[in-house]
Formats: C-alpha cells, structure tokens, sequence
C-alpha cells in the first residue's frame, strides 16, 4: 500500500463521517484521525480542528474534488 500522507484538516465529525462514507463507496484508501483527547477534554480540537484526513498524496486532487462535492467549500489545509 502507498504512504499515507497528511491532506487536509476535518472541521467536525459530521464532516468525518460524510466524508469516510464517500471515500470508501470510492474505495480510496485513508485514514481519518481524529484529535479527540479525553485526558485534556477535547482541547486540541479546539485548537487544531477536529482531525486530519490522511491518504496517498497522488489522490489529493481526486479527494478534495469530491470534497468539494460534499461540502460545498475547499478543504482546510493546515
């Protein structure tokens, strides 16, 4: 399997959800992380967003087309 890489910040967890569900009815391989810490009670979330979406760099451009798909907006990069 290629590298995954770092692609874009994910706002939220719908978002994350949506997202994860376009991305395997397309079989594109990823791997959505989310910044979620209970010990510190979500306060990277705050600061960094809700996550980050990791994928093979060669399919960035296929993976923020449906993005863009989605939700209507470009994808936050960091």
């Amino acid at each position: 399997m290629d590298r995954l890489k770092k692609l874009f910040i994910i706002e939220n967890e719908v978002e994350a959800q949506r997202l994860q569900h376009a991305l395997k009815a397309r079989s594109i391989p990823h791997l959505i992380k989310s910044y979620r810490d209970s010990v510190y009670d979500g306060i990277f979330q705050l600061q960094l967003g809700w996550g980050h979406l990791e994928a093979p760099e060669y399919l960035k451009a296929e993976i923020e087309e449906l993005y863009r798909d989605l939700f209507g907006r470009k994808p936050k990069e960091e």
